[in-house]
């Protein structure tokens, strides 16, 4: 009696297939999966070593090895053996192009097995069982040097039962896991949004975008490509480890430019999205191709409007790109350059804001200077008419109202003055910005004040107030100056408040000094003040 013969007499080994079913059905992790299936297979037909090799049937013009999961074989062995089989020569070659079981008693009598890489472990009986999920071939499972004797029939049918069940595991956890995708990509794209829209240049914004898609694409790098003089793309922004968006790496990142002959820039130009399974083949590889292996080019567009290219190059002897990656890719671009043009839209607005509210403070100086100096010059005027006339009367010298009058027009030409640098202050310091100087802080609190009371204070520095006053004096002084016109605005009848900001003043010890005052006093007609409205003075060493 044969060895088929007695295999199919005896019944089969169910318990540890079922064992075997359960087991690799309990995972949706697919390497998990995958090595779990390579193992349990080598364990049902008691093979020495098996391996499990991932099919790519879009790369090329034929089917390729991406992965390569394997048992039996120590982790030192696995590295000596180099790169994956190219999957078209040898027996793996002949298991992937005739995807049917495969049972041979000794390799080296098979003019098949040949092109073993060096290193390999000797093997001589063989059983090769395809992996279908769905209407595809996933992989095949390879087995060799069973231990005791060669493969039975048996062993082709509890294989091809195990091959079968771990299709359907695999088909889930190939959902599983494109659904995590899908969900780690949509996550990106919102949190993209929520950078660009947060504010920062235009080259922060294209960082951006390039590091997150290379963070969700597993790449080598993130590099924005945009259209240069010469009709090619250049390299206007990359992300990436630090030794490789360095100096020197940013030499390699700048030969990813795409020539303005390479028939891959109309392509892209159109809206189209490339993806390289391996540069170095590439004719329009460029200086980088020796550097990356797989790379996809997506376009970045809006309405049509072309923005630029982001290119995920991956490490050189990395897996391709599978089509749900590249679907996945292309929406997280289209995605990104939307968010990029409403970033771009959003700065616009802000600066249009600023330009306006310039204009308002440019209004509002322009209506104030020209009040206060007409004044002062129908001032000026009328003293000189009275001093005129006391000449004319045989007065001799000035009288004391002249005087007056004029150390009233000096002090309103010095609070022109005062109000003109303050409203220059507020022009240079931009509104979504904290104040960093003194003078921004001060007019950023006064400016609060107006809002509760509805006038704004009128504010004077004396000296240079930013140049003398550091911290955290100046955090002292304007807590000071937020506790003072808190007391102001809070008291009623108050119509006017005065703030004054010193720093040219010496104290009593003989110290230099900075004093601040706020004044909200109104002139009554007995003494000249209203009662409980002193000016709150504050002073302090510099």
């Amino acid at each position: 009696m044969s060895e088929d013969d007695r295999a199919a007499t005896h019944p089969p080994r169910l318990p540890p297939l079922l064992d075997a079913v359960l087991e690799i059905g309990t995972d949706l992790d697919l390497s998990t999966t995958l090595q779990r299936v390579v193992t349990r297979a080598a364990e049902l037909t008691d093979a020495r070593y098996g391996a499990l090799g991932v099919l790519d049937l879009t790369g090329g013009p034929g089917p390729r090895l991406t992965e390569l999961y394997t048992t039996g074989l120590s982790a030192g062995r696995r590295a000596r053996l180099g790169q994956l089989p190219d999957g078209h020569t040898g027996l793996i070659g002949t298991v992937i192009d005739d995807p049917r079981p495969l049972r041979i008693a000794d390799l080296t009598a098979d003019p098949r097995a040949h092109g073993l890489p060096p290193g390999h472990p000797p093997m001589r009986s063989f059983l090769g069982v395809p992996i279908h999920v769905g209407h595809e071939v996933f992989g095949n499972l390879y087995l060799t040097e069973k231990r005791t004797g060669t493969f039975t029939e048996e062993d082709t049918q509890l294989l091809r039962v195990l091959a079968a069940q771990a299709g359907i595991a695999i088909g889930n956890a190939r959902l599983y896991e494109t659904a995590r995708q899908r969900e780690r990509w949509i996550e990106g794209a919102a949190a993209v949004t929520t950078a660009l829209l947060a504010g920062g240049t235009a080259a922060h914004a294209l960082e951006t975008v390039a590091e997150r898609a290379r963070v969700l694409a597993g790449a080598a790098a993130g590099v924005i490509l945009q259209q240069g003089p010469d009709g090619g793309l250049e390299v206007v922004a990359a992300a990436g480890p630090p030794g490789l968006v360095g100096p020197a790496g940013m030499e390699v990142l700048a030969g990813a430019a795409v020539p303005a002959d390479s028939p891959v820039l109309g392509r892209l130009l159109a809206g189209e999205s490339v993806c390289v399974p391996d540069p170095v083949g590439d004719p329009h590889g460029g200086p980088a191709a020796a550097h990356f292996g797989p790379v996809m080019l997506l376009p970045l567009t809006s309405g049509g409007r072309p923005i630029g290219t982001l290119a995920l190059p991956r490490h050189r002897g990395a897996r391709p790109y599978t089509p749900a990656e590249r679907l996945m890719a292309s929406q997280f671009a289209a995605h990104a350059a939307l968010a990029l043009v409403l970033a771009d839209a959003q700065a616009r607005r802000e600066r249009l804001a600023v330009y306006e509210d310039r204009d308002r403070i440019a209004r509002d100086l322009h209506d104030l200077v020209v009040q206060r100096l007409f004044a002062t010059g129908l001032m000026l005027e009328s003293t000189q008419r009275r001093a005129e006339r006391s000449s004319r009367e045989g007065g001799s010298g000035d009288p004391p109202e002249v005087h007056g009058r004029l150390a009233r027009a000096v002090d309103e030409l010095d609070a022109t003055v005062q109000e003109v640098r303050t409203a220059i202050v507020a022009l240079q310091q931009p509104p979504t910005d904290a104040p960093a100087t003194l003078r921004g802080r001060v007019l950023r609190e006064t400016g609060h004040a107006a809002a509760v009371c509805g006038f704004a204070p009128s504010v004077r520095f004396v000296g240079p107030v930013d140049a003398l006053v550091g911290d955290p004096v100046a955090g002292h002084l304007v807590a000071a100056l937020r506790r003072a016109l808190a007391a102001a605005t809070a008291r009623a009848g108050v119509s006017r408040i005065a703030v004054t900001v010193d720093a040219a003043v010496h104290l009593a010890d003989g110290r230099p000094g900075v004093r601040l005052t706020v004044d909200d006093g109104a002139p009554t007609a007995s003494d000249g003040r209203v009662p409980g409205t002193t000016p709150v003075t504050w002073h302090s060493p510099l």
